[in-house]
């Protein structure tokens, strides 16, 4: 997506030049000197060929190259090393471990954001991983923009991609569909680590039981037993109370 990003720029420059070029040379060279008009063309049919052809190659270059990337982004393995589902909410988001169960119910491991703590999604680097996408009310879009990518969520659709994550680190993540009052507090972070501290954290997250006093903090207690920075550190949660005044 970089690459073809960074093409059509220069593509679009190099177009830009000639039109330029061509503007100013009119401009320089075809100045008015007098009152006679100068020769009138009509139906030039070289001009008109051209003015309509070469738009045509540079429309039909465009669209095959964006084809062979949309292809490339959406192409998924049959068989993806991670598996996770990423459900939004208003005004928050789930991240399901699909491929874990939990040593009571059975049911996927997870997380899950609130006003006061940020969500994080911990994904193992250099393997594929698959994100599917469930929405429970509006449309959402799950966009990390270090990924340079995007996908809506959208409610009764399964929507997914697949990613292969090549550095460690956090990254912010954002909802990127208006989905209403506090749409621009939807965040999340996505936190690359290691493939044996992602089987550690996912491993942390099976030992708690639903509805025990420690569950809450499952997020956190994970993430401190590979040594990550317990809260996120890329984003912040907002304070969604609107009855708050400050005072000016």
């Amino acid at each position: 997506m970089l690459h073809l990003w960074s093409a059509s720029w220069i593509a679009a420059f190099a177009l830009g030049a000639i039109v330029w070029g061509l503007t100013f040379w009119t401009v320089v060279f075809h100045r008015k000197k007098d009152d006679e008009l100068p020769k009138q063309v009509k139906y030039n049919s070289l001009v008109e060929a051209t003015c309509v052809i070469i738009p045509f190659i540079a429309i039909a270059v465009l669209f095959y190259f964006t084809a062979i990337t949309e292809n490339f982004v959406n192409k998924e393995t049959k068989n993806p090393d991670v598996t996770v589902t990423a459900v939004a909410f208003k005004w928050n988001w789930q991240f399901q471990y699909d491929q874990v169960k939990s040593s009571v119910n059975n049911q996927p491991v997870n997380t899950v954001g609130s006003s006061t703590e940020i969500p994080i999604l911990v994904l193992p680097v250099n393997e594929t991983v698959r994100i599917n996408e469930r929405a429970t009310d509006v449309i959402h879009s799950f966009w990390v923009p270090s990924l340079l990518f995007k996908r809506d969520v959208i409610p009764g659709l399964n929507n997914s991609f697949e990613v292969t994550i090549t550095k460690k680190g956090a990254y912010v993540g954002h909802c990127a569909e208006l989905c209403g009052t506090y749409h621009s507090m939807m965040n999340f972070e996505l936190r690359s680590v290691s493939q044996a501290d992602y089987q550690t954290y996912v491993q942390t997250l099976q030992k708690f039981q639903p509805g025990s006093p420690s569950y809450n903090n499952r997020q956190a207690a994970a993430l401190a037993a590979i040594g990550q920075p317990t809260k996120a550190v890329t984003t912040h949660p907002f304070n969604t109370d609107r009855t708050l005044r400050h005072a000016s």
